[in-house]
């Protein structure tokens, strides 16, 4: 490894890793064991069980923390066991302050399951501090923020948020699994945690399923490796082989998708048909002057409406599409199209989803690394 502090971009190929200790291997082995050999009780190389630690893990989760300038990575079997591991941080009584345009997942799996335990949840807009510090009371224990947000593509300024969690003594997590950490680093902003689907961008080629987290803090990972390792929702070797390798073009990629992404929500924004275009990039955009301050590009997640508000014409613009596959998910090499009312969103009850803007005749697009023309080409045809 080179001695001085690596770019981003070199830090997405070497960062944290070594070549392989037994043979050199540039790219860490899939170790596919569940055990390892002792010599005697106790007496191992660092590894004893794989749900405790794998040498593939180790490699992945060394990279994750090199990439969001954090300390320590944790790999889980998907963002949601990621999540999960973040909430049982938490006791009954304890509060969290959320966005409200969040991943439906994330709000199911907030709602359904840790409410029940005892722990209460507020879902506000963020985009004003203010509105954040209202909510803060005794029992407030953490903020959950997802920045730019699925899919209204709302800006939240982390700096603000996490000078208001340190004065308050509150942790703060970030989903970054939007901007990825190519276009902002929340740690580096001030954020405790930093949560990431890896199976979306950091994998990038939709053929793989983990979650993960970074911090910076010991105290913090050690709690955090200890509920990894109790509650067991680990991500297997070539699961965290795959993702290591999605990393190693993450830079590349990304820049790509940035490019089509504006190209395409420029394109959307002229169309007669389209009414409203969600994308942090234009200026108009309520908090665009915050994600230019944060990010250092606009990324290729697109949300919007076609003329009319009309639910049958939204149906009808993604099942046209030929390039654009009608699927669940982000982040890939290839595009996406979804209706988050019915898919992505369906958890949250259609009034919460209102709320936040997620209507009925939001479509959100994931635009992938194709040639540019033929997505607009797609898209022509589709709207018609």
């Amino acid at each position: 490894m080179s001695k001085h502090p690596l770019k981003f971009n070199s830090k997405t190929i070497h960062g944290g890793q070594e070549p392989d200790a037994a043979y050199g291997a540039v790219m860490p082995p899939i170790y596919q064991t569940s055990t390892y050999a002792q010599t005697t009780p106790g007496g191992h190389k660092g590894y004893e069980y794989s749900r405790s630690a794998n040498p593939t893990r180790t490699a992945l989760e060394r990279s994750l923390a090199s990439i969001e300038s954090g300390q320590y990575g944790l790999a889980f079997a998907s963002g949601l066991a990621a999540i999960d591991a973040v909430i049982k941080l938490l006791s009954p009584g304890d509060e969290v302050i959320s966005t409200n345009d969040l991943y439906g997942g994330s709000y199911r799996l907030f709602k359904q399951v840790f409410e029940k335990f005892g722990i209460t949840f507020h879902f506000i807009g963020m985009g004003e501090i203010a509105a954040i510090e209202e909510k803060i009371n005794k029992n407030t224990k953490l903020l959950w923020v997802e920045t730019p947000t699925n899919p209204m593509m709302n800006v939240i300024d982390i700096k603000a948020t996490a000078q208001l969690a340190a004065k308050h003594k509150l942790l703060l997590a970030v989903d970054n699994t939007f901007a990825t950490p190519y276009l902002q680093r929340p740690l580096e902003l001030g954020a405790d945690i930093v949560m990431h689907s890896a199976t979306k961008y950091l994998g990038g080629h939709s053929d793989v399923v983990v979650g993960a987290l970074v911090v910076s803090d010991k105290e913090l990972a050690d709690k955090l490796y200890f509920i990894q390792n109790a509650s067991g929702a680990v991500c297997g070797p070539m699961d965290s082989f795959l993702v290591l390798r999605g990393i190693k073009t993450l830079h590349v990629r990304m820049q790509r998708h940035c490019e089509n992404g504006e190209a395409i929500a420029h394109y959307l924004k002229k169309h007669p048909k389209i009414e409203k275009v969600y994308w942090p990039g234009f200026e108009e955009h309520p908090n665009h002057e915050v994600a230019k301050s944060q990010m250092s590009d606009f990324g290729g997640m697109i949300s919007f409406i076609p003329k009319g508000s009309n639910f049958k014409e939204a149906v009808h613009i993604v099942e046209k599409l030929q390039v654009f596959t009608l699927a669940e998910s982000l982040g890939g090499v290839e595009s996406l199209a979804g209706h988050p009312a019915s898919m992505t969103h369906a958890s949250i009850p259609k009034v919460e989803r209102e709320k936040s803007g997620v209507v009925d005749s939001l479509i959100r697009l994931s635009v992938g690394i194709e040639d540019v023309n033929d997505l607009i080409a797609d898209l022509e045809q589709a709207i018609g």
